[in-house]
């Protein structure tokens, strides 16, 4: 059931260790279920209970750590041997009494590690703080040090392999995104448009099957289209809503997400001049995604394109993205904005958002990109056009041309 060749596992820990080495960390214990699954290949949804993928700098296989249900899980999706694959009861799950990490913390003392330099993901949705207080506690001979992007960093360049189920979860994002559109018109409900992205999102296409993504559907509509992040409701579209549709498709955990803008009948002089701004913008932004290149010069890129029009963006233009589990599909690394100095490399994959969100409207197109040594290639092939769709349900471009 793995997903990649052993020897891609291999290859990832190595480079993990090496930064281990840098940062003086002796064991580093991975709760983030991305970076769990990079390492091992471990996928399930588990990830709601404590679980632990701990890595030794001077052993060949990590130790996987979770539920006794879901050992059987961990032995048929990661590359360790068996031994390698341990398991706490279940009267650690939701106690007041007992704490996972207090089993974590009996084995790395058995094993000899109870003293060592110990890295830890702090600043991660899966690691409480009641996880590390016990930590503390209960391994006081050892060092901690703050490990939260460690293994994010080795993750920022694909290989080929993922850039692939990359390329597939873009083509389910463009026939989501193509549902949710023809969804939208009079007499639709908001859930309506979701329930038809979703049913593509997971059927995928002929050849492949899709995956839940990280993040719901986001479909601001109307003022909401102010406010990014709001998903959907049960109220009808009108005539004259402008619609936000944000989502990705998902293949073996990798996401390339996708956005775009809908009028719901003829589209406001304003959303239009807008639409013409933005897409100026991400013309000379794409233009500039070229190895060697730094990303805050990409947000330059675009102040350069949107100021003239007195149009300024306060938010991070884009990030990082690639393998993920809920609630995020970004991989909290790299972003394109001010002061970023990451140099763009081969096989670095971003989400690039250029929308622009006002007091009481907003605008958002964006594009999923990995850098080659030619440019920027989209992960995607869907009109960037502002998408006019008739009140009546005969979905059209900007032009009024039916699509």
């Amino acid at each position: 059931m793995l997903t990649f060749d052993i020897l891609e596992y291999q290859e990832r820990l190595k480079k993990t260790k090496t930064r281990m080495a840098k940062k003086g960390v002796d064991v580093l214990l991975i709760t983030d279920p991305a970076n769990m699954n990079y390492l091992s290949g471990y996928d399930a949804w588990s990830f709601y209970v404590h679980q632990m993928l701990i890595v030794m700098i001077d052993e060949p296989q990590p130790i996987w750590i979770g539920r006794l249900m879901d050992e059987n899980g961990a032995k048929a999706t990661t590359w360790m041997y068996d031994e390698h694959i341990m398991s706490y009861p279940d009267y650690y799950v939701n106690s007041e009494v007992y704490h996972p990490m207090q089993f974590i913390a009996e084995i790395l003392t058995e094993i000899g590690h109870g003293n060592r330099r110990i890295g830890v993901e702090m600043d991660q949705y899966y690691f409480s703080a009641k996880a590390y207080i016990t930590l503390l506690q209960k391994l006081p001979n050892a060092t901690f040090i703050d490990a939260t992007s460690l293994v994010n960093w080795v993750r920022i360049v694909k290989s080929d392999q993922e850039l692939e189920y990359m390329r597939r979860a873009g083509q389910i994002s463009e026939r989501a995104m193509q549902a949710g559109i023809h969804a939208i018109h009079t007499g639709a409900r908001e859930n309506d448009a979701a329930a038809a992205i979703y049913y593509e999102l997971i059927k995928g296409t002929e050849e492949f099957g899709g995956d839940y993504p990280s993040i719901v559907p986001m479909i601001p509509t109307g003022e909401n289209t102010s406010s990014p992040h709001l998903t959907w409701f049960d109220r009808y579209f009108e005539e004259g809503n402008a619609v936000i549709i944000e989502l990705s498709g998902c293949y073996e955990r990798y996401h390339a997400p996708l956005a775009r803008t809908v009028s719901v009948g003829h589209a406001s002089d304003r959303l239009e001049r807008l639409n013409q701004i933005v897409q100026e913008g991400i013309e000379n932004v794409l233009e500039r995604a070229k190895p060697g290149v730094y990303l805050e010069e990409l947000e330059e890129a675009w102040r350069e394109s949107t100021r003239r029009y007195g149009i300024e963006k306060e938010s991070r233009l884009g990030y990082a993205v690639g393998l993920n589990y809920p609630p995020d599909w970004g991989e909290h690394t790299a972003s394109i904005r001010k002061g970023d100095k990451t140099v763009l490399e081969p096989n670095m994959t971003f989400h690039f958002i250029p929308g622009l969100w006002f007091d009481s409207d907003g605008i958002e197109m964006s594009e999923s990109f990995v850098v080659t040594n030619q440019g920027a290639e989209l992960l995607t092939n869907y009109s960037r056009e502002l998408i006019v769709t008739s009140p009546y349900h005969f979905p059209t471009n900007s032009q009024g041309i039916i699509s």
